[in-house]
């Protein structure tokens, strides 16, 4: 199977399956859900295409094994993830841009964990780049390790065993062994869907409020010397 289309080749999920096996995958699991130089690499995409190689025999690893795996290393990553914001705290909200870091990323994720609370541990697994800096923002945030632990472990699970499985499944349709690239693309674009309406959604609330927002009163820009000739007029 080839996926260049979906951008560098060593990024591509087939290319790392076939070089770094499973245990590769698991590194990059656990770099994507809580460490700040994993914001780009194809979690959804790697764990779809190692269940679906799995299922066709091109893989020889447990499909239950992989699995497991899979989840274990999505928790450790998140755990790791807030055991960094717990430590960096407010500093990585100031923390200044740089080739792989970019402050406008801790932004989203942080309006995303305000607006979901603990239940973000688990959405955001679904939404890449979102997903790799929520339990980081949960650490700066102080939330409480048990409500933490409790949403990471669900999260992960979710994430981890479910697009894996989907994969699995899909796996024994001929349709998707002919057309791999096109799923996996497609896998990508509905991953972003929630970023896409976050951004429309706060635009439209963005335009209201400029909208609702009251005319600045005449009176309060005449220079201050001259307000009393105006009231006497």
């Amino acid at each position: 199977m080839t996926t260049l289309a979906l951008g560098p080749s060593w990024l591509d999920p087939d290319h790392l399956l076939d070089s770094f096996g499973i245990w590769g995958l698991l590194l990059i699991v656990f770099a994507e859900s809580g460490l700040l130089i994993g914001f780009f690499l194809p979690g959804d995409s790697l764990l779809f295409t190692c269940g679906l190689l799995i299922a066709s025999d091109q893989m020889d690893f447990p499909l239950w094994g992989a699995v497991a795996l899979i989840c274990l290393a999505a928790i450790l990553g998140d755990q790791a993830g807030y055991v960094f914001g717990k430590k960096v705290g407010p500093s990585l909200f100031t923390r200044p841009d740089s080739r792989l870091f970019k402050q406008e990323n801790v932004v989203k994720a942080h309006e995303f964990f305000e607006k979901y609370g603990p239940k973000s541990l688990v959405l955001a697994r679904f939404v890449p780049i979102v997903r790799t800096f929520t339990p980081i923002i949960a650490g700066v945030s102080g939330m409480k390790y048990r409500s933490f632990i409790t949403f990471n472990v669900i999260g992960g699970v979710l994430w981890g065993a479910g697009v894996t499985l989907l994969g699995s499944w899909l796996g024994n349709i001929e349709f998707v062994h002919k057309n791999i690239e096109a799923i996996l693309i497609l896998i990508v674009l509905v991953s972003v869907v929630p970023i896409a309406i976050e951004f429309l959604r706060a635009r439209g609330k963005a335009k209201k409020a400029a909208a609702a927002a009251p005319p600045a009163d005449d009176a309060s820009q005449v220079p201050p010397g001259q307000r009393g000739r105006h009231a006497k007029r």
